[in-house]
């Protein structure tokens, strides 16, 4: 098949859908690789890294659209893009279709076959292809909040771990998850004071395993949230339904109960937010403020990392992408229910059951679409 990776175009979107190596075994499977001109530069890969791996360097995303069956992004298809695609064409990526309106119809309207990263599951109903990029952005959601704390960025002025004479931090983690997993290793390494909240005993009995004394976990139906949120310095939202919108656990009234200059960071943007006065920002403008309330929303937080989120996606891409190239989607998807879970939208159709219910579309299952 042919495989094409155009440059992300997404503000401040730095990863690529491949690395060199990812390309190398493409090649080697018998597969053409196309990747757009300085397409990896940012996250740190040469056009000739990718030429020495065999892949053919075209000299625009429009060339890409126009030749490739399969297109491998990174994030969601912008506008320019969805106009681009073409019927059958297959797109593998994030998509987050659940908060994104105008995408999903865009998709609908091109008749192809859209594969999202965020929905393909494991025998354990883990998220595979989510998991890596959740990790990333549970670890830099404390990296951000703690300079949203400081003075300059309108913050609290207060430093995470505290210092002699000086108490750490009150960190509230929403969502006991890969992102608030995540999030508690650098807090609690951080020595900050770390609360998690997870409606699942069983996932707080693991976290408390994992960290000990260093975090204090908060079963959801039992604890008063509006307490927590009032005595917190820094709240991470880490909540997840798969492929559905977040839910508000934090309303425009809790935030009234919050510090001044207290932060906020919502991983959960890109599924809409978990916290009521959330939106999207970018890496160059990430921050505003509601009720003496800081807000970091940067919707594609990875991408401040690109390399490493690059080699971390594709570890966890690269082995499903073979199968679909190999056997083409059919196959690859009839064969196995977790890889098919990952099916959006399918030549005209949603058949991905929260996207469908959240926007009033028809659904039609996965498994029936590919038939056809």
């Amino acid at each position: 098949m042919r495989i094409g990776v155009p440059k992300e175009i997404k503000p401040q979107e730095n990863r690529i859908g491949l690395t060199p190596e990812s390309v190398k075994t493409l090649v080697s499977e018998g597969h053409e690789v196309l990747v757009e001109n300085n397409g990896g530069f940012e996250a740190g890969f040469e056009n000739d890294q990718y030429t020495k791996a065999g892949a053919k360097i075209a000299s625009s995303a429009a060339d890409i659209f126009n030749d490739a069956e399969i297109i491998v992004k990174v994030k969601e298809p912008q506008k320019v893009e969805v106009d681009m695609i073409r019927e059958n064409q297959i797109v593998y990526t994030y998509l987050h279709l659940a908060a994104a309106k105008e995408l999903t119809e865009g998709l609908i309207k091109s008749k192809s076959i859209n594969i999202a990263y965020e929905t393909v599951t494991d025998d354990n109903g883990r998220l595979p292809l989510l998991a890596p990029m959740s990790a990333v952005a549970g670890r830099m959601s404390v990296q951000a909040g703690a300079h949203c704390l400081e003075k300059n960025q309108k913050g609290r002025g207060i430093l995470l771990g505290g210092a002699p004479g000086g108490e750490p931090a009150n960190v509230l983690i929403l969502g006991g998850g890969v992102v608030g997993e995540n999030a508690a290793i650098i807090a609690t390494g951080m020595r900050a004071k770390v609360h998690i909240v997870d409606k699942s005993e069983e996932r707080l009995k693991q976290l408390v395993k994992m960290f000990g004394d260093k975090i204090i976990p908060e079963q959801s139906d039992k604890v008063d949230l509006n307490k927590l949120v009032s005595k917190a310095d820094l709240l991470v939202g880490g909540v997840l339904i798969p492929g559905a919108e977040a839910p508000k656990l934090v309303t425009k009234d809790m935030l009234k109960l919050m510090k001044r200059g207290s932060v906020i960071v919502d991983v959960a943007i890109d599924q809409g937010g978990c916290v009521e006065t959330s939106k999207p920002t970018t890496h160059g403008d990430p921050t505003y403020i509601v009720n003496d309330v800081v807000h970091y929303c940067v919707a594609n937080m990875p991408g401040g990392v690109p390399r490493t989120s690059t080699f971390a996606l594709n570890k966890a891409t690269l082995p499903y992408l073979v199968k679909l190239a190999n056997k083409g989607y059919q196959k690859a998807l009839g064969e196995d229910k977790n890889f098919l879970a990952g099916l959006n939208v399918h030549k005209g159709h949603v058949t991905y059951k929260a996207v469908a219910d959240v926007f009033g579309h028809e659904y039609v299952s996965a498994g029936e679409a590919i038939k056809n």
